[in-house]
């Protein structure tokens, strides 16, 4: 759904584990793409509707493998590159609108899975610290990181929120050490 100004609905997922680290995938194609689950809201969909959708198409989670720890207030909003604008839509999308969940995966790690639909968005996953995609995700969507994050911080750490790294405009891609999507090694994790 693309609004009047051009912002397509969208749903976030912050993923976190008992020790408060979170769920960073890796883009499947990409070379050094990372982010967070998400994706958009289905006409007649509400948001919390569309959370658990995509939480089930992108990382194979079900309702029971989380629990609903909060979510952002409003909407947050960022522009796509001008590369990325689709010029010929009737209904043309300059960027996302979204609401961010903050989730905590309460079920075994092996539940997490990238083939339970015929078009994968990840190939493979880490938990990392609160603070690290921040500053990791592509530049057009540092901020509305930096915003959730900041937003949902308390929720997951109450008055103890860790120290918060600056914001790095301009980011030099810092390579994984040792890493190899798994679609390289003619892997892919599945649900056995």
């Amino acid at each position: 759904m693309i609004d009047e100004n051009g912002f397509r609905a969208n749903v976030g997922i912050i993923l976190c584990n008992e020790q408060k680290k979170l769920f960073w995938g890796h883009r499947i194609g990409h070379l050094d793409s990372w982010q967070f689950p998400q994706g958009g809201i289905d006409e007649n969909e509400t948001p919390l509707e569309a959370m658990f959708r995509e939480l089930k198409e992108e990382i194979g989670l079900a309702p029971d493998d989380v629990e609903v720890l909060g979510h952002t207030q409003g909407w947050l909003k960022y522009h796509l590159p001008q590369k990325l604008v689709r010029k010929n839509n009737k209904h043309q999308c300059i960027g996302q609108k979204q609401i961010w969940f903050l989730l905590k995966h309460i079920s075994l790690e092996n539940s997490i899975v990238f083939d339970s639909t015929g078009s994968p968005e990840f190939d493979n996953w880490r938990w990392v610290d609160y603070w690290y995609p921040m500053n990791q995700v592509v530049q057009f969507k540092q901020q509305v990181y930096l915003d959730a994050l900041s937003e949902l911080a308390p929720t997951l750490f109450g008055a103890s929120i860790p120290p918060r790294p600056c914001l790095k405009q301009h980011r030099e891609r810092a390579a994984v050490s040792g890493f190899r999507p798994l679609y390289r090694m003619g892997l892919r994790r599945s649900r056995k």
